[in-house]
């Protein structure tokens, strides 16, 4: 059995560079703490640390070693949090992360399903596609939605499945939409003031190319990361602004907006993506369930 007291004591002094600091961090002697992680590199049959300077880096095993023991006490920390919350009948912890540019509207209805679950702790994370696999590696998210499948070349042990395509409707201020320019859409794009979402959206390059199909040249005035604070500005009057067809169910809340046509061509697309823990979740598996049910019906 590895002890995992000495790896706790190689991790501290690893993440701290020396031994000095991290037997202050541990109120502990250095000579305790040295003679622990020799004894870790006894058991391991490698030498893990190496002098540098006033300090300690580690050696190649050392990386290895260390990388595991990250992963290992940073899922140690969730423990006292996840005891809790099951002392309290709190145990429906659903933890998601939601990739930039991808239409939070959209992913609402997505989670819609699982809302109504009783003691339900649901916490949401955005971030960049990257940094979010990462978390869902180390087993800090459930499940990931993306507006695309994670990198073929990745070394992360994940699944990843299309969980939603849907066709791109515009909606603009009751100001702005006539019927003339419905009755002329899309040609009424190129008129009309324009908001968009970012280039970190892979939905923005699909815009753009579908623009060029259509030989359009817009008049951006605005781009947003969040598809509800878009909608937001739209309604204020600032422009018109694509949405997925899912997601426009949730414009019913915004007053102000009306729908200027549908788009030939144009689609949306959202990826879960799980780690091993994710596959039988059980909020995850029905989540993922009702998701393939409204693809179906529609």
């Amino acid at each position: 059995m590895l002890n995992y007291r000495h790896l706790y004591y190689f991790w501290v002094v690893a993440k701290e560079g020396g031994f000095a600091r991290a037997a202050e961090r541990l109120d502990m002697a250095i000579q305790t703490i040295s003679a622990q992680v020799k004894a870790l590199e006894q058991d391991l049959g490698h030498q893990l640390l190496k002098p540098a300077g006033r300090g300690v880096e580690v050696t190649d095993a050392g990386q290895a070693v260390f990388s595991r023991a990250e992963e290992i006490f940073q899922l140690g920390e969730l423990i006292p949090e996840e005891a809790a919350a099951a002392a309290s009948g709190q145990t429906a912890r659903l933890a998601i992360g939601m990739s930039d540019g991808l239409a939070k509207l959209a992913a609402h209805v997505l989670i819609q399903p699982v809302l109504d679950t009783p003691s339900l702790k649901l916490v949401v994370h955005e971030g960049e596609v990257d940094e979010l696999l990462g978390e869902l590696a180390l087993h800090r998210l459930d499940l990931v939605l993306a507006c695309q499948p994670p990198p073929q070349n990745s070394a992360l042990r994940l699944t990843s499945e299309r969980l939603m395509v849907s066709r791109v409707d515009w909606y603009g201020p009751v100001s702005m939409v006539t019927q003339a320019e419905i009755d002329q859409f899309p040609a009424s794009l190129g008129r009309l003031p324009v908001l968009l979402p970012t280039t970190h959206a892979a939905l923005r390059g699909r815009i753009d190319r579908w623009f060029e199909a259509q030989r359009l040249a817009p008049r951006v005035v605005g781009e947003f990361e969040d598809s509800a604070l878009l909608s937001l500005f739209a309604a204020q009057g600032l422009g018109v602004f694509p949405v997925t067809a899912l997601g426009a169910t949730d414009l019913e809340g915004v007053r102000g907006l009306r729908l200027l046509g549908e788009s030939e061509g144009l689609h949306e697309e959202i990826h879960a993506i799980r780690s091993r823990r994710g596959m039988h979740h059980p909020l995850v598996l029905r989540l993922l369930a009702a998701a393939r049910e409204r693809q179906q019906v529609d």
